[in-house]
């Protein structure tokens, strides 16, 4: 029984020269949330990217050493990238809805995989707005543009879109830090209800947030992942002072 839902075995990654991870062992378990922290430039997008092979689409990377969900090297010859994005949904900083109907936003993903089953892709769209809390706000209104919901509904729109394909993993780089404190209570919430049912890496800035969403939180410093413990240890008693420089506000 695999234990572990999200691992990195000795993971370098180089963009060019530029040498942006350096040999990270890291590994957390199904239906947790991994909080990832420290300053801006350390990796920690970067190692985001790695479990969806975003970092594919950038010129010159290369990487040593092996990423694996449920024990499976995802960088391995066999695998099928297109296969591994609808295991593992991506949400970005910004909402970044398509210029489309709320409804077919949600929709997308489940037509470019092929589904054409009309009651199918209602039940999944309605699914995926209740999951992302949105359902009661936008049922009335599917047929609208995504673009006249405001930014906070826009983010969860695109949790949503995620969720239709339904992934095991859900990546999410910094999404709300261009959010109000009401949306991003929204969002942290719903983050508590989703790791029910999916695993979570999330990259954020808010020392706050990371300490009231997460399970683990891993410190990440020029590369390198300085330590990933849990939550509470990490913010109260962390092993490392570099650690407990940056969480307490010394540095970053």
């Amino acid at each position: 029984m695999i234990l572990n839902k999200v691992e990195a075995q000795d993971l370098h990654l180089w963009y060019g020269d530029f040498y942006a991870l350096k040999g990270i062992n890291f590994s957390i378990k199904k239906n947790t949330v991994a909080a990832l922290i420290g300053p801006s430039g350390c990796g920690k997008s970067t190692f985001l990217r790695v479990f969806n092979r975003m970092n594919d689409l950038i010129d010159n990377v290369s990487i040593k050493g092996q990423a694996l969900i449920d024990g499976k090297n995802i960088y391995g010859k066999e695998l099928r990238v297109d296969e591994l994005r609808k295991r593992v949904g991506m949400v970005f900083q910004k909402p970044n809805p398509f210029p489309k109907s709320i409804f077919e936003n949600v929709a997308f993903g489940l037509r470019v995989n092929g589904i054409k089953h009309k009651t199918y892709i209602e039940e999944r769209v309605e699914k995926s707005l209740q999951q992302a809390a949105l359902w009661n706000e936008v049922k009335d209104k599917l047929n609208k543009s995504a673009f006249e919901l405001s930014g906070g509904q826009q983010q969860r729109l695109c949790i949503a879109r995620a969720l239709a394909i339904e992934p095991q993993i859900l990546l999410m780089d910094e999404p709300a830090s261009a959010l109000d404190p009401i949306s991003t209570a929204k969002i942290e919430d719903l983050i508590y209800e989703l790791k029910q049912e999916y695993t979570i890496l999330i990259v954020t800035h808010n020392m706050q947030q990371a300490s009231r969403v997460s399970d683990t939180t891993a410190f990440f410093y020029l590369g390198e992942l300085i330590e990933h413990d849990n939550t509470k240890k990490i913010f109260t008693a962390p092993d490392k002072m570099q650690t407990q420089n940056y969480v307490t506000g010394r540095f970053g």
